[in-house]
This record gives C-alpha cells, sequence and structure tokens, in this order.
C-alpha cells in the first residue's frame, strides 16, 4: 500500500477542499464573449472570398471584352493570315450590325446604334469589292444586295441626324449670322424631332427589321464558310485593290470636270470609292508589329532593315489617314448639299413660313460659301492621295504588306 509523504505541498493535496468554481456572476471582468470575435472572423472570410470572386468575375469580364475587340478589330492581327483575317472581319461587322437591330442586342441611343450599324455595313461592303473575285459574280452581288438594302432601311434615319448636325454646324461657324436667327432655330428644333423620330423607327419598325435580321443572319452562315484563297501577301485581293483605286481616281477627275453640279453628285460618287479605299487599308493595317520590332536588339544593318521597313509598313496608315480626311470633306460636303435641297424643297412647297425667307436666304447664302471651300481642300487632297497609277499603288501597298509580314516574325 502506498503513502503519501507528509511534504509541504502534498499535506495541502491531502486536505479536504470543495471543489474550486467559478465565481457566482456569470462573466468575469478579464473574460470577453467569444460570439463577438468569432462573427467578425467569419464577416472577414466571407468579404474576402465574395472580394475574390469580385475579382475574378471583373477579370474574366475583362477578358471577354479583349476577346470581343480583338475578335471585332477591324484590321489584320500581327501574325494573321489574310484569308483568316478577311473571314473574321466580315464576322465581326455582322455581328455589330445584327445587335445594332435586335431588341436591347446593343447599348447606346437609337441614333447611336443606327451610326454603328451603317458603318459596319459600309465597311463590309467595302470588304466584298475586295473579295468580288475569289467570291464570284453571282455570291457577290446576292450578298452585297443585302448590306445594301439593310442600309437603305436606316438611310432616313441617318439623313435626319445629318440635317440637325450640319445645320448646328453651320450655326456654331456664324453664331451671330445664323445662331441667333429665330427661324434657324425653329428649324433646328424641327429637325431634331424629326431625327428622333427616325432612328426610333427605324429600330422598332417589325417586319422591315425581322427581314432585315433574317438576311443578316443568313449572310452570316455564308461568310462562316467562305474559303478564301490563301497565297503570300495580299496577292490574292491585288487585282481588286487595283480596280477599286482605278474607280476613285476616274470619280475624281470627273467630281473636277462638274464645276456646276449643284446637287454635289458626282462628288457623293467620288466619296464612296474614297471610303472603299480608306477601309481596304484599315483592313490590311496589322496591329502593333512595328512597335515590338522595334524593342529587339541586332547590329546595325538589322536596325536599319528594321527601319526602313517601319517606313514602308506606315505607307499603308499614311494612305488610310489621307482618305479618311478626304472622306471626311466629302461628307461633309453631302451633308451641305442634303441641308440646301432640304431648304430648297421647303420654299417650292411654299411651306417654310418656320424659317421665314430671310433666314432661308442667309442659311443658303452660308451653305454655299462652305461648299465651294470644302469642294477647294476635297480636290487639292484628291491629288495628293491620288498622284500615282494604279498599278504603282498596288505595287507600293504589296511592299508594305510585305514589311508588316517581315515585322511581325520579328
Amino acid at each position: 500500500m502506498m503513502t503519501t509523504k507528509r511534504t509541504a505541498i502534498r499535506r495541502r493535496l491531502a486536505i479536504r477542499r470543495t471543489a474550486y468554481r467559478p465565481p457566482w456572476s456569470t462573466r468575469q471582468v478579464r473574460h470577453g464573449s467569444i460570439v463577438a470575435p468569432l462573427a467578425a472572423t467569419i464577416a472577414a472570410t466571407v468579404a474576402v472570398g465574395v472580394g475574390v470572386a469580385l475579382a475574378r468575375a471583373e477579370r474574366e469580364r475583362r477578358a471577354e471584352r479583349d476577346r470581343r475587340a480583338r475578335e471585332r478589330r477591324f484590321g489584320l492581327l500581327a501574325h494573321e493570315r489574310l484569308g483568316d483575317g478577311l473571314r473574321r472581319i466580315a464576322l465581326g461587322q455582322l455581328d455589330i450590325v445584327i445587335e445594332s437591330l435586335e431588341p436591347g442586342g446593343s447599348s447606346g441611343t437609337a441614333a447611336e446604334r443606327v451610326h454603328g450599324a451603317r458603318k459596319a455595313l459600309k465597311r463590309l461592303r467595302a470588304l466584298l469589292r475586295l473579295l468580288r473575285t475569289q467570291l464570284g459574280a453571282t455570291a457577290y452581288e446576292r450578298d452585297s444586295a443585302v448590306l445594301r438594302d439593310a442600309g437603305e432601311r436606316l438611310a432616313r434615319a441617318r439623313d435626319a441626324e445629318v440635317l440637325l448636325g450640319t445645320l448646328e454646324e453651320l450655326c456654331k461657324r456664324s453664331p451671330r449670322r445664323l445662331g441667333a436667327r429665330g427661324g434657324v432655330r425653329r428649324l433646328r428644333v424641327q429637325l431634331q424631332s424629326e431625327r428622333d423620330g427616325a432612328a426610333e423607327l427605324a429600330l422598332t419598325d417589325g417586319a422591315t427589321r425581322v427581314a432585315a435580321l433574317q438576311q443578316l443572319r443568313a449572310l452570316r452562315r455564308r461568310v462562316e464558310d467562305w474559303e478564301l484563297v490563301e497565297v503570300h501577301g495580299i496577292e490574292a485581293i491585288e487585282p481588286a485593290l487595283a480596280t477599286l483605286y482605278r474607280k476613285g481616281r476616274r470619280r475624281m477627275r470627273r467630281a473636277e470636270r462638274a464645276k456646276r453640279d449643284v446637287s454635289g453628285r458626282k462628288l457623293h460618287e467620288w466619296r464612296k470609292r474614297v471610303k472603299d479605299l480608306r477601309y481596304a487599308m484599315e483592313i490590311l493595317r496589322r496591329d502593333g508589329d512595328g512597335e515590338r520590332s522595334r524593342k529587339r536588339g541586332g547590329g546595325k544593318s538589322a536596325k536599319r532593315r528594321a527601319k526602313r521597313a517601319r517606313e514602308r509598313a506606315r505607307s499603308i496608315e499614311t494612305i488610310a489617314k489621307r482618305a479618311d480626311e478626304l472622306g471626311e470633306l466629302l461628307g461633309d460636303e453631302h451633308d451641305l448639299a442634303v441641308l440646301a435641297e432640304r431648304v430648297r424643297t421647303e420654299a417650292r412647297r411654299g411651306s417654310d413660313a418656320a424659317l421665314g425667307a430671310r433666314s432661308r436666304k442667309e442659311l443658303s447664302k452660308a451653305i454655299a460659301k462652305r461648299r465651294r471651300a470644302l469642294r477647294k481642300r476635297a480636290l487639292r487632297d484628291g491629288e495628293r492621295l491620288y498622284r500615282r497609277p494604279p498599278k504603282r499603288f498596288v505595287a507600293r501597298i504589296r511592299r508594305a504588306a510585305a514589311a508588316q509580314a517581315s515585322l511581325s516574325r520579328r
């Protein structure tokens, strides 16, 4: 049998006492509740989890936006083959048109959606002209008619927008002469009402919109099945590019000879071909090739070759910019012609009481003066853009495209 030694400690342990209990109060001063820290920990965990989820969703949204923008880029990508790029560009522009016409398919006002759809349609028609030989005459005429009909459905909304914007620009140029006139202000209110109504009608006209969407979706399925010829460089579209450039030169000469063309029809026909040239150059313009190659190392000879390649590649950008500026000049001239015709029509009908005879006279004079200035500038810029014969122009673009391809391989 074991015995306990009578040490001081064990003597105290052997003394019989009641079991230790906490004080009667339910809570001591130095002991906090565990509920609050636990709730704070859970809340922090949840907040971190929500933050991570939101960050992931935002990252995915940005990645989707970048992918969408890349697919719809109106121009060749850095390492993209010509045939693949033309198909991708056509599909992207068709998606823009379809989304603009679908209810709730695109954000923005009705006028902005109409403008975006019309711009995409013009780009598509220019792209089809580059592929006319490859697609064949029958397919080209069929698909071009689909795009033309869709554009005509939106033309009324565009004309109403143009009339209002042109009048406002004239008033900014002559605030005292035009902007302060009550007749001009009343005309502006009338045009604004017409603009809003025409844009809404173009997007809400059920039968017209549904028919256009059906045709555009059918065209999109055909574009997906395109089998384009893949050759070295831009050889496949060089004949079409030469034809496009040649037509632009001819239209310019006709516009030069038509000095008394009050309606501006010759200039407007020239503008269509200038727009085609601009869009063709934007299609052939690749993204970011020169910047990447500039950062590469190499010897002096390699740097000189890279510099010459960049200079050649920039010629596509230069032509696109010049065609864009010329197209804007011709577009402004055409918009003024449309406004002048509207003023004349109101006068012939005897319904220009809201505008007033004096305001109509001042407005007509301002329109004529501005049109003369724009015509002079357009013909001057046109001579610079179309100074080369078509063969030399195509040769220049061929070298520029080859330079772009070499830069993208570096």
